[in-house]
């Protein structure tokens, strides 16, 4: 209920705000998309809100990078902390924010970086929108959010800043109207930027390659079959272990594997992404939970899994303890994760982890993987935030989508990190950008998730050389992740679903513990009351209106 409590103070801290009023003369004018421009400047007249435009002058705000001289603004950008800097740099003052400034000064801009735990980010992102002390540029990977503060006017309509022609022109090009458009509402509103992904490839499973030879075990294909493995690897491990587990850190494809509405675009889409509102509609995660409860009453699954964190998560696997787990996807190589199975070879040489692909659906014997939609996070500009602030925000995420920016925060510099094969780069070495520029990269990078990339195939050529001597996982990986039936996440936000989220997760955060870990005897009493909390906290208002908008 923390959340909601939140919540509560957000609005009343945004009711004092807008009484007060904002800030130069943002505070109406930026919920009213501008008139056109006219035809006759001799007639055309400023509104009150001054969002008028005329043929002479073009968009009122100049938002692509160099059409405009700032006079030294200074914009506050939020940027997740991973406590990952190398030794003589910190999050805030290393080499690319300083080149990020040295690009910015050059337009009268000046960035101020506001470091935030990534593993905490929605609860601060929360507090500080709700103590009016968010940065100008904010950022969540829940849109639900976004739009329940653009609805109680806290943070800024950005379509005036990016719509008019002349606006935004990285902007446009680099992330594109399907990517752009899902962060507007059913009024046209912008309420942010949503960030272009490079591939919506989300999610492996992996298993101990090594143990599964060991034991003359095929690789499992079905949940049946994935049991009767991990029963033999946990219990009868070849090398005597008995500290081997599966987690579960992602819950995804797993979940496919059970659902009964997989590859059906229309009631995927009426389920939603949020896993709470799933559970409820998706008769099959019934079934999906009385597995992964089988799983740990028969001790496969880390008795303790639900109070990990990360780090512990990546020591247990580096040390030998996962035997078997569903992690984002390329996770067992990928670089930003500290190429686990690396570090795990250089411990155990034997041991090799792989990915599989997803486990055929008990109701279908089909493959379904889940992904995500083509955009990732989310920037929105609170209300604290000066109509000036604004538009070097905007000019500073349109200079992202450049070449000198976002592709440079990226894949570094030419000669120094990479070289080009045709028009894909390819990294030179990638222990030394490993400890130059990927710990950031795709922090500082807001445009553009999983990379500065013009294609899917340019991204899967360019990240496979990022992981010497692995590139054969990483090619798997990505394939892997996409096979069969592709159930992209939907992206539709349905009105009430801003006023119930707060309740819905923090039933959900309970209960998915819960019908986990109770005795098998337990589970259905378990379940009812899980669902009944659920319709008591409004997911069939959610899911009623979310069948009307997909019908």
């Amino acid at each position: 209920m923390k959340k909601r409590v939140l919540a509560t103070l957000f609005a009343i801290c945004m009711i004092i705000s807008c009484l007060a009023g904002c800030a130069g003369n943002g505070g109406e004018a930026s919920n009213t998309p501008a008139p056109a421009a006219s035809t006759d400047t001799n007639t055309a007249k400023a509104s009150d809100d001054t969002s008028q435009t005329t043929a002479d002058t073009g968009s009122k705000y100049k938002t692509t990078y160099g059409d405009k001289m700032f006079d030294n603004v200074t914009i506050t950008v939020e940027l997740f902390d991973r406590s990952n800097a190398p030794e003589g740099s910190t999050i805030t003052d290393n080499r690319w924010t300083r080149y990020v400034n040295e690009q910015m000064n050059k337009v009268g801009i000046t960035v101020e970086f506001v470091p935030v735990p990534r593993w905490d980010e929605v609860e601060k992102m929360q507090t500080m929108v709700a103590g009016q002390t968010a940065p100008d540029i904010t950022l969540t990977y829940t849109y639900a959010y976004a739009e329940d503060y653009f609805n109680q006017g806290g943070i800024w309509d950005l379509s005036e800043f990016i719509d008019g022609e002349d606006q935004a022109k990285n902007i446009k090009a680099y992330i594109g109207d399907e990517t752009l458009n899902i962060g507007r509402n059913e009024d046209n509103a912008l309420y942010g930027i949503v960030a272009r992904r490079a591939t919506t490839a989300k999610s492996n499973l992996f298993v101990r390659k090594d143990w599964l030879d060991a034991l003359g075990l095929s690789v499992p294909t079905t949940p049946d079959e994935l049991y009767t493995v991990l029963d033999k690897i946990v219990h009868e491990n070849p090398d005597g272990r008995t500290d081997v587990y599966a987690i579960i850190w992602n819950r995804w494809n797993l979940r496919k594997a059970f659902s009964k509405i997989a590859g059906d675009y229309k009631e995927n889409n009426i389920a939603s992404t949020e896993e709470s509102i799933q559970d409820y509609y998706d008769a099959g995660m019934y079934d999906y939970y009385k597995y992964m409860n089988k799983l740990y009453n028969a001790g496969i699954l880390h008795p303790e899994y639900y109070t990990l964190s990360e780090d512990n998560f990546k020591s247990l696997f580096v040390t030998g303890s996962v035997g078997f787990m569903e992690y984002s996807v390329n996770a067992n190589v990928d670089v930003l994760r500290g190429s686990l199975l690396k570090t795990l070879q250089e411990n155990i040489p034997t041991a090799d982890v792989v990915s599989i692909e997803p486990l055929k659906n008990v109701n279908d014997g089909k493959q379904y993987s889940a992904a995500y939609a083509s955009g990732g996070l989310i920037a929105f500009c609170p209300k604290t935030a000066s109509e000036e602030k604004v538009e070097a925000c905007m000019t500073y995420l349109d200079w992202m989508c450049s070449k000198d920016g976002g592709f440079v925060l990226y894949h570094g510099f030419e000669g120094e990190h990479f070289e080009f094969d045709g028009d894909i780069p390819i990294v030179k070495d990638a222990e030394y950008n490993a400890k130059d520029k990927d710990w950031i990269r795709t922090d500082i990078f807001l445009t553009g998730n999983q990379g500065y990339f013009a294609t899917v195939d340019d991204f899967n050529a360019c990240t496979s050389k990022e992981a010497p001597g692995y590139e054969k996982y990483v090619v798997e990986n990505y394939e892997n992740a996409l096979v069969g039936t592709v159930d992209h996440d939907s992206v539709y936000t349905s009105p009430s679903t801003s006023d119930h989220i707060a309740d819905l997760t923090s039933v959900y955060d309970e209960y998915k513990t819960a019908v986990i870990t109770c005795t098998p005897d337990a589970f259905d009493a378990t379940w009812e009351e899980y669902m009944d909390e659920l319709k008591k906290v409004g997911v069939e208002q959610i899911i009623e209106e979310r069948k009307a908008y997909f019908e």
